[in-house]
């Protein structure tokens, strides 16, 4: 037979993903000289270096970079063909983990919910949330998570999309700060103190409170950034700032209770309409039959819908 070893498309797929013949060796468990053996049949079969020195370095070709994404997939297609299929799915003796892409907010919201009703009915499976630093189809393209729940950004037109929830921003204050107990704030009461803003890009601070405000010529004073809504929450607390989150990210916080007399955080509905966010979860097509991964959508459904309840209307 004189076809190639398929073998070698794992090993293609490992040394794309890494870039580096150690960073390859310890992903599949061999020897750093094994790896080198498999690099140079690699090299043979398709006519390429794959790997070339920059310097201290090493880099991958033109041509490595173009079919990266290919070896990919085809790497994730042969191993699903020759994984057992089975037709019925038992929750109970499921035992696999589950990668979900998503930013703080959701995960300080739905992330213990999802963990306890996960538990409850496959007490094998290990949900495994990461951050989302940025928007994009590249983690789902290579595999490298199972969900991506977020706002649709540019995913690409194979991604599967559906909707959980639709949010919307609203004003965090300390208790027994001087907007907290008014029953409606006005926007000059609002423009009247400092924001703390959360943003990953320090220099881009503009968010759909500020369009809005635009839009009567106005702007808020923006006196700190960090990185994150929980930091903002903590900032707000401790100072006269007004914090902007969605109003999602409160339904998770009884440390930092948002009503009622042992409050430290008092929620107000803004001064100026902004846009609702629609909060998705998408998924590569690869996984659209998986039994397994259909259960953990409808679960991520079911928990988003239950505990947002009436947070649109």
């Amino acid at each position: 037979m004189n076809d190639p070893d398929l073998n070698l498309l794992l090993a293609l797929d490992t040394f794309l993903a890494e870039g580096s013949v150690a960073g390859a060796a310890r992903r599949l468990g061999l020897s750093a000289s094994a790896m080198s053996r498999t690099l140079s049949r690699l090299r043979a079969a398709t006519g390429d270096p794959l790997l070339v020195r920059a310097g201290r370095n090493m880099v991958l070709t033109p041509y490595a970079e173009a079919i990266r994404e290919r070896a990919r997939n085809a790497a994730l297609e042969a191993r699903a063909l020759l994984s057992p299929s089975t037709a019925e799915l038992t929750l109970s003796t499921l035992e696999c983990t589950f990668i979900l892409r998503a930013n703080d907010g959701f995960i300080e919201a739905f992330a213990p919910a999802l963990i306890t009703a996960a538990a409850a009915v496959a007490p094998r499976v290990q949900l495994c949330f990461t951050s989302k630093p940025e928007k994009g189809p590249r983690h789902l393209r290579e595999g490298l998570v199972d969900l991506e729940i977020g706002v649709v950004g540019e995913m690409g037109p194979e991604i599967r999309l559906q909707a959980l929830f639709r949010d919307r921003f609203v004003g965090v204050v300390r208790a027994g700060h001087p907007l907290a107990a008014l029953p409606e704030v006005t926007v000059e009461q609002y423009l009247s103190y400092g924001h703390v803003v959360a943003s990953r890009r320090i220099r881009s601070t503009r968010g759909p409170v500020d369009d809005a405000l635009d839009e009567r010529g106005l702007t808020r004073k923006i006196a700190a950034i960090v990185p994150s809504f929980p930091a903002s929450l903590k900032v707000a607390q401790a100072s006269d700032l007004i914090a902007l989150v969605p109003a999602s990210f409160l339904l998770n916080q009884p440390v930092l209770a948002v009503e009622g007399e042992n409050a430290r955080l008092a929620m107000f509905e803004l001064p100026v309409k902004t846009r609702a966010i629609t909060v998705s979860q998408m998924w590569h097509p690869r996984s659209e039959a998986d039994l397994a991964h259909r259960w953990l959508r409808q679960l991520v459904l079911n928990i988003c819908r239950q505990r947002v309840g009436d947070l649109s209307s």
